[in-house]
């Protein structure tokens, strides 16, 4: 493994050990470790922001939207807890790189992008890289995907103030959403719903974040 890809493990287990007590582990699970190590950020960035490709620090990739920070990253793979088989639902494909993450775990992505230039960038990335097993669809994402659901997982990557209940509609039974939630300009909460097996949502915060807004395709639209 190279220097930065190893520098860049190092600073996600050492953020994870600072945050223990808020996030409720000490560690993330060892196969997302390694899905973070295999996956090349360098090749989801612009060509000027290479040079930090792997600093723990969210990027500006353009049209006014940034790849997060691959602690951030790693966190909300582990969180959502799904692996080889499992059928994912992503809100935001921005550069594609939380869903090659996603891929090198075995999980099959459904990932709605709704800036067409990102779209048309994420898939081609994506198919060169070789993650055939995941689909992008460009459009609105409060509506989802939902032909291709239930989904064992879901992560929303924009700020919401609110879940849209399409996609909690959408996450199967046992199933997991991650969301940041809280104003679409300032700090949200990470947050994390679980569904019971009797259908009942469980829903706990976990640390402030920062996100870029959940953008609809409509001036005028409401997360009502």
């Amino acid at each position: 493994m190279d220097p930065e890809r190893a520098q860049m493990l190092a600073d996600i287990a050492a953020e994870t050990r600072y945050v223990a007590r808020t996030i409720g582990r000490s560690s993330l699970r060892p196969e997302v470790m390694r899905a973070m190590a295999a996956v090349p950020r360098h090749r989801f960035v612009p060509e000027s922001q290479r040079r930090f490709a792997y600093s723990n620090r969210p990027l500006p990739i353009g049209q006014g939207q940034t790849i997060s920070q691959p602690f951030i990253v790693a966190l909300m793979t582990d969180l959502l807890g799904c692996g080889a088989g499992d059928r994912v639902l992503e809100i935001g494909t921005g550069s594609g790189y939380q869903a090659a993450v996603l891929a090198e775990l075995g999980v099959e992505v459904y990932s709605v992008e709704i800036i067409p230039a990102l779209a048309a960038q994420a898939a081609q990335r994506l198919q060169a890289l070789g993650y055939e097993q995941v689909h992008i669809r460009r459009g609105d994402g409060y509506g989802g995907w939902p032909e291709c659901g239930p989904y064992a997982g879901i992560l929303i990557t924009a700020a919401t103030p609110q879940v849209p209940p399409p996609l909690l509609a959408q996450l199967a039974p046992k199933g997991r959403l991650v969301a940041p939630l809280g104003p679409m300009y300032g700090s949200q909460e990470l947050s994390l719903y679980e569904r019971c097996e009797d259908g009942l949502l469980h829903h706990r915060t976990l640390l402030p974040v920062a996100f870029v807004p959940f953008t609809r395709e409509k001036e005028g639209d409401t997360f009502a």
